[in-house]
């Protein structure tokens, strides 16, 4: 099989990352093209894909024949320019998460999809590849310690760029958690309510955090998830079960433990690159294996839009301080 040839859109860290990986660790797929604006940062990623060519911008990189399948890591509100001439040329493309900032965007993109007939959007929601949420999400659905009662999620960051603002905590943060509860629980997510916790006075002004984020789904199931991002430690996504006849628990360090001075330590995350390292080499070998057949391998552009819907009731919550319902469009028959 020749290789998939894949445009990255957007060289920050997050598409960086995966240039390398691409390009060191997945298999079948080698970077042919690099779409950044800012200079600098294409030629450091050009570092690392040194046989790629540098683009201004989607349309050409797509008429250039050298492309077979896109990779898209800007910000969200970006998203929506690129993937509409991505639908049009008929080429797989995954999309880092959120797959747009907001729903009407969202919906365009699904309708332009299914207008376009063919599902070639996957969205990067990288959790679901991790083998704790796999073996979690098993569990649940085996109920051998009976039916799940409650989710309690744990977000925290040891800090954050300057650009992240307080709507990020919940349109960029818990919007995974707004993916992975309702993977988890088969179920959509009907309601949202934001809790202030004590302000943390180490954070920078501009964030008025720790919160809290209840998240009850259609089943009953309600998740409480601490989203904390000035915790200063280090990175951890710990996901606790709780159900009739038992408790389940994802993600605790598995770094070196170190005993010393009459006391242990172990060691910590401290981004999220290295959290979710294997989930990422999963998620994109199985992209890339799909789009190798010109589909994809793992959440789609509905499943985007779930995320959106449910990110627009926190945010309507985090401003209100009241809980807000989610609505949701009927799923189109395409999307089953």
């Amino acid at each position: 099989m020749s290789q998939l040839r894949v445009a990255v859109v957007g060289t920050g860290s997050m598409g960086t990352d995966h240039i390398i990986r691409i390009n060191t660790r997945i298999s079948g797929a080698s970077i042919t093209a690099i779409i950044e604006p800012d200079q600098k940062r294409a030629k450091d990623a050009l570092v690392h894909a040194p046989e790629a060519k540098k683009f201004e911008n989607i349309e050409q990189a797509l008429a250039s024949g050298l492309v077979d399948a896109v990779l898209i890591a800007t910000p969200g509100e970006y998203h929506e320019a690129v993937i509409m001439p991505i639908i049009a040329a008929g080429i797989p493309v995954l999309c880092e998460k959120p797959m747009t900032p907001d729903v009407p965007s969202a919906l365009r993109i699904c309708a332009a999809e299914v207008k376009a007939g063919k599902k070639i959007i996957q969205v990067g929601f990288m959790r679901r590849f991790d083998e704790g949420y796999i073996e979690l999400r098993e569990q649940i659905a085996s109920q051998r310690l009976g039916e799940l009662l409650a989710l309690h999620c744990t977000h925290r960051n040891p800090s954050v760029p300057d650009w992240y603002g307080n709507d990020m905590l919940i349109a960029d943060s818990v919007s995974h958690e707004f993916d992975i509860v309702r993977y988890l629980t088969n179920s959509p997510i009907v309601s949202v309510e934001v809790k202030q916790l004590k302000r943390n006075k180490l954070a920078p002004e501009r964030l008025n955090e720790p919160i809290l984020v209840l998240m009850e789904t259609e089943s009953g199931i309600v998740a409480a998830v601490e989203m904390n991002v000035s915790v200063q430690f280090g990175y951890q996504v710990i996901t606790e079960a709780v159900f009739q006849k038992g408790v389940a628990e994802i993600g605790r360090s598995s770094g070196m433990t170190t005993w010393e001075a009459g006391r242990s330590s172990q060691s910590e995350h401290t981004t999220y690159i290295t959290r979710f390292a294997r989930a990422y080499d999963d998620e994109i070998q199985a992209w890339v294996n799909a789009a190798s057949k010109g589909g994809i391998g793992g959440p789609t552009a509905w499943d985007g839009y779930m995320s959106v819907a449910g990110v627009q009731a926190g945010l309507a919550s985090l401003r209100s301080g009241n809980k807000e319902f989610a609505t949701y469009e009927i799923k189109p028959t395409f999307y089953n």
